[in-house]
Formats: C-alpha cells, structure tokens, sequence
C-alpha cells in the first residue's frame, strides 16, 4: 500500500516533463481563508521553514509539494529514474539528509530550505509581478526527507473578500474560480483549513468543499490555532463534530507563533510543545489530534483514495494513450521517398473527392448535405421548384395575344388564328427557361469548388504549399468545364427555339386545331357552291355556320346521311365537335352570338386621332392604334383562348425536357468530367522532380505538433507502465 504514493509521485513527473495537467492526479487541495494557518500547517508536515512569509496575500500561484520519504540507504544512491547530471547532484550532495528540487530549474538540487523560500518569492514575481495579483500558473516543488510521509499536497492562494492594495477589484472572483477547479477534481482531497478563534459556521473552506463535495466523501477538516481561543472556551464540541459533522473526520493542531517563527523556533519542538498542549487542554482527544495525526491521516487517506482512483486512471491514460497515438499517426512519418509520397496524397485526395460526389465517402457529413447529395437537391429540388414556378402565361396578357395575332396577319383581316403568332409567343416564354438552366449550372459549379474543403486529408494538410496547388489545380480545371458546360445548356434552349414540332405526341391540342381549320376551309368552299338564298352569300354564312351549336360525332348506331343538306356535321365530324366543346367551355356565351352580327363599336383600337395639321379632314394616317382595356368580341376570346392553350401545352413539353436535359448536360460535361480527369490533371500539374521539395516542406506548426505529440505518447506509455507494474505486485 506504501507503494501507491510513490507511483502517483512518478506520473506527476512524466506528465510534468510534457507541460500538460489533462490528466487527474490524486492529490490533497488545502484551502483556507488568509491567515488561517495553511502555511503553517504545510511547514509542520515538512517539518521545515520554506514557504514565504509577510502580511496579506503571500500564496500568489498554486503551490505543488510531493513530499517524498526516503531513507539512509536512498539518501546516498540516486535513483535509477534520475538522469545523469542529477546523479551527480545528489553524489555532490550525498552527505545531505533534506533536499528540494523545482520543475522550472530542472536538475538542480536545492539544500538550503532559505533558498527554497527565495525561488519560490523569485518564481512569483516573475510571473505574477510585484503587485498582490494571483495567476493559476502552478510551481511544483519536490522534498525528499527521512522526515516526512508520502503526500502530495497543493497549497492554493488564501480566500479573501475585499482587495487591498494594488489588487484587482475582482481578486475574491479570482481566488474562488482558482479553488474550486482544484478541489472539483474527483480524485483530490479537500483539506478545509479553519481556525479555532472564529465561528465554524462562517468557515469559506468547508463552503467551498461543500458545493463541489455535497457528500463530505472527500473533505477533511483541520482547527489550528487552538491555543488562541478564548479563556473560558473550549474546541471539544468542533473536534467531536458536534458542531459541523465532517465524513473523514476533524483534526486539532497548533501552529508556532508569529514571535516563534521570529525567533525561528525548530518546527521538532513546537511538536513536541503542541502534544503538551493537547494532553493538558484534551487530554481524551490527544491521540486523535495534532500535527503528527494529521500527517499519519493524510497519508492513509491518500493512499485509499489512490487506490479507488488507480483503475479509472489506468483506463483515461490508455485512451489518451490510443488518441496521441492515432494523432502521430495522422502527423506521418518524415518524408524518405518523396515522389511515392507526393503520388499517394495525390491519389488519395482524387478518390476521396470522387468518393465525396459518389456519396461513398468514409466520414460522411451529418449536419448538410455536401457533395452529389447536393447536386442532386439543386437538381431536382432547386432547379425543378424553379422551373416549375415558371407559368407558360407569365408575362402575357390578352392583349398581348391579340395584338401578336394581328400583326402575324399582315393588311389582310384573318379568317383564322395565324400559326406563327403561335410560334413567336411559345419561343418568348421557352426563352424564359434558360436563365434558370445556366443558374443551376452556376450551383453544381459552387458545390464542386466546395467539395475541395470536404476532402482537406490529414496527409494534404500537412503539406500547405501542396494543398494550395491541389486546390489551385482543381479550380482552374472546374473554371475551364464551366464554359463548355453553359454553351451546352444554351444549346438545350436553342435547339428547343430552333424548330417548334406541332407534330409532337403529347401536343394533341395542334390536331384538333388543324382538323378544325382544314374542315371549316371545307366548309367554306362548299358553302360558296351552294344558293343560300339571295343577300346571304360569302363571309356571313362561313360565320353562321361556325357558330351553330356542334353536334356530337355520330356514333355506330347513327351514321351521316351521305344526302343530308347539313354540311357542317358532314365535314367536321369529330375532331370539329370536340374541339368547339373545347373553345367553348370557358367562355359559353360565344355561343349565343347570332350569325352575322356586326362587329361591336368597342374595337380594341382607339378611333385614329385628328390632328388641325393634317388633311383636309383632319385625320392624321401616320398614328397607330393605342390599345385600351375593354370587354373582347367572341372571335376575339376564342382566338386568345386557343392560342393560349397551345402555347400552355407546348410550354409544359419544353419545360419537361430542359428539366429533364439540363441536368443530364451538366453531369456529362462538367461532374463526370472532372471526376474521370481530376488525378490524371493533379498528375501531371504537380508530378515533377523540380517541385518535390517545395511541394513536400512541412508547415512549423505540424513539425511541433508531432514533436508534443510523441512526447505525449511517451509520457502516456510510461505512466501505463508504472501502473501496470503496481498491479503485477498485487499493491490493492
């Protein structure tokens, strides 16, 4: 069990030698208000004078004493763990019984405990300055002594309430932040030093253990200054717990004098003066109080608590072990051969970029998407919610239509809906659709030069001036595809403007247009041939019978009458009948339009406007027409209706097949490009024997991160190997 101590000693040395406190040792936290007696405490368990002395704040930075006990044959021989020159050291000093030994100084050994008081005031005010300031920047002290009982112990600033001097106003905030983050570590023991001449219930130590230890599992109390209490009082009640029950029990000790410090009384005769003490003031209590006791306790303490803490601690340093080592490995080795190293960062990074857009990356991303995820959301989330925000009317008005109608039919009045007013609006709103098409070009170009950050390997790191030039070349390649890929796109569009197919399957509304018109013209011939009566010849009939109610298609029971007179049901059939139910489902009241009716005065063109300066009537020949807003004729309605649905039919079909295209064009040209020709253009852009050595030169910050990181693991290594050791020998 005497061995545990001692090991915990050894791990508090490897890991001071790599600078780090990541790991919780057990260890004893002394805290206490100013002049309660800590200093006093810590010197009696040495058994030396060595802390700095003076009024108010003297304790500026947590102080860390291992105290280490060693015997007469130890004394004379170093310690096979010593390096050299501290074997020469204590060779030098063979002859010295006490000696003491900073981190800061390294190896050298300080004999005089005058000396160990100065470096500590010296190492202060280095760090701290002159001022009563603190700083949480630990000093790690070691004693060896025939004397003194294996302990590790931390001495912390003591608690204060008001600044005094030049302190900072928040110095209370200070010290209380710097006392709890020691006494929170779950392997510590919490040493609440109070004096016996104040209230116990007012003691600041034993509230801190409280918040951190509810339980008192870790909290030990000591009461100095028991000779200093009031005549007439006693501390029996406290010692008893009575007063504050503490888990682990409340020790009575009694400090030197501030007159015999001054005289520099030998702390072996205040011992034995405070054992006098105790036997005349308590003497039913002198046997469970007093420095000797307290020592004897914290070092059965510790060594139970090391040996409930030493399974935990082997486990956090095995996985701190196994993450140090993963992150050496992730540092590489130094570079021998660099043209097979250069080879295989540039063939890592290719596939893992081509793995990114494939979604067969190994660390794939949980909190976006990235990579073909995300060109398959511009695709058919982004892109397709556009195009299908796009309306086929959007932009045209009736008059629009109408307008675009009778300019396709020159001077001439038309007597049916021209085709190429047709064409000119469709390709006006198709050309609507290549903005958005050369838009999501633009994404997939941004996610692409955005995947070069997902795919930054350990390896690439490590290697800024290749990271840089990967990231160059792969960007240059992305910028030279973006042309060709946008020229294509264009062309998707231009090729669905070049030729308007009236003839396509789905476009079934063209048929029944074309049957419609090829009937009337039918029927208009026939009508001409005809003797309808006098005055009722010409244009008028043509009209009358366009707007006679249509019959339905005879069925197989009711065949046409090949001598019928009823020309209409003769030439128009079916394609006839369903296309006039068709022009008349959103406008019924064309229907009612008697045959020959004249056209009405609200004609969608302003009278021509008379000008004095004009002709002898007045008119001016030269002004066009100013289109105003009124209520359309029925032809007039029936015409936009007809050209709105076909171009809304044909609109969807181009619609359907840029969505379907556009994305197809950008796979092929610019994504599957890149992909089949990233490692062959890395290769030959960065693969040459003069920018080996540019390319391959470490950054600083990776040489010295491998160097902490191999200091680390071996300090990790060697602490698990004196853990190991201990549970061989069966110690618990």
């Amino acid at each position: 069990m005497e061995a545990l101590i001692p090991v915990i000693n050894k791990l508090q040395d490897v890991f001071n030698t790599v600078g780090t406190d990541s790991i919780q040792l057990p260890q004893i936290v002394v805290i206490g208000t100013q002049s309660s007696g800590k200093s006093s405490v810590l010197e009696s368990l040495v058994g030396r004078d060595f802390l700095p002395r003076g009024t108010g704040i003297v304790t500026r930075r947590p102080l860390v004493l291992q105290l280490v006990h060693v015997n007469s044959e130890e004394k004379k021989r170093p310690s096979e763990d010593e390096d050299g020159g501290h074997k020469q050291d204590i060779k030098e000093h063979a002859h010295v019984e006490e000696w003491g030994k900073f981190l800061h100084t390294k190896n050298k050994i300080y004999t005089d405990f005058d000396e160990i008081r100065q470096e500590i005031e010296n190492e202060t005010d280095r760090v701290t300055g002159t001022n009563k300031g603190i700083i949480d920047d630990a000093i790690h002290l070691k004693i060896y002594s025939p004397k003194v009982l294996n302990l590790t112990l931390v001495d912390l600033p003591g608690i204060t309430k008001v600044p005094v001097g030049d302190q900072p106003p928040d110095i209370e905030v200070q010290i209380r932040e710097m006392c709890l983050k020691y006494i929170a570590n779950p392997n510590s023991i919490i040493l609440a030093v109070t004096s016996a001449n104040t209230d116990m219930a007012t003691s600041e130590a034993l509230k801190f253990a409280k918040e951190v230890d509810p339980d008192g599992r870790r909290t030990l109390a000591v009461i100095t200054k028991l000779d200093l209490m009031d005549a007439g009082t006693d501390a029996h009640d406290v010692l008893m717990g009575r007063v504050i029950p503490v888990k682990l029990g409340i020790i009575g000790v009694v400090n030197r004098s501030q007159m015999d410090i001054n005289k520099r009384k030998p702390i072996e005769e205040a011992i034995k003066d405070e054992a006098a003490f105790m036997q005349r003031k308590y003497p039913s209590l002198a046997s469970r109080n007093g420095t000797s006791h307290l020592a004897r306790t914290l070092n059965r303490l510790l060594m139970h608590h090391i040996r409930d803490c030493l399974p935990d601690l082997k486990t956090r340093i095995n996985v701190m072990a196994s993450q140090f080592q993963q992150l050496l490995n992730s540092f590489g080795e130094p570079v021998d051969d660099k043209g097979t190293t250069l080879l295989q960062i540039i063939t890592k990074f290719a596939a893992q970029y081509c793995n990114t857009i494939e979604g067969t990356a190994r660390n794939i991303e949980t909190t976006e998407l990235c990579g073909g995820a995300r060109i398959c959301y511009i695709f058919h989330e982004t892109f397709g919610r556009t195009l299908d925000s796009i309306e086929p009317l959007g932009g045209l008005s009736q008059l629009d239509i109408l307008t675009a109608i009778r300019n396709a039919t020159g001077p001439r009045p038309a007597l049916f809906v021209p085709e190429v007013s047709f064409e000119l609006l469709v390709k006006k709103q198709i050309r609507r659709l290549e903005e958005p098409s050369l838009r999501c070009v633009e994404l997939v170009h941004e996610e692409m030069q955005r995947i070069i950050n997902h795919c930054g390997t350990q390896e690439l790191l490590r290697f800024p001036r290749l990271h840089d030039r990967t990231v160059e070349v792969v960007t240059n390649l992305l910028r030279k595809r973006l042309p060709v890929t946008n020229s294509m796109v264009e062309n998707i569009v231009q090729i669905e403007l070049a030729y308007v197919n009236t003839k396509h399957p789905d476009f079934a509304d063209a048929s029944l247009v074309s049957a419609l018109v090829n009937s009337k013209e039918e029927l208009r011939k026939q009508q001409r041939n005809r003797s309808v009566g006098p005055g009722d010849h010409g244009f008028h009939s043509v009209q009358a019978a366009e707007n006679k109610p249509a019959k339905p298609p005879p069925g197989p029971a009711m065949q046409p009458d090949p001598h019928s007179s009823n020309a209409e049901d003769k030439i128009l059939g079916a394609s006839a009948w369903k296309l006039n139910n068709w022009l008349r489902g959103s406008n019924q009241s064309s229907e009612n339009t008697p045959a020959g009716t004249p056209p009405q005065q609200n004609s969608p063109i302003h009278s021509p406007k008379m000008s004095v300066t004009s002709g002898p009537h007045g008119v001016n020949l030269l002004d066009t027409a100013t289109p105003i807003s009124r209520k359309l004729s029925p032809r007039e309605q029936r015409d936009c209706e007809v050209i709105e649905r076909l171009i809304k039919s044909y609109f969807l079909i181009v619609r359907k097949n840029i969505q379907d295209s556009v994305p197809k064009a950008i796979m092929h040209f610019l994504v599957n490009f890149v992909k089949d020709n990233l490692q062959s253009e890395l290769v030959s852009q960065l693969y040459k024997t003069d920018f080996f050595s540019d390319l391959l030169q470490e950054s600083d910050q990776i040489g010295t991160r491998r160097k902490e990181a191999a200091e680390m693991l071996k300090a990790l290594q060697k602490a698990g190997h004196i853990i190991s050791e201990i549970r061989e020998t069966h110690v618990w």
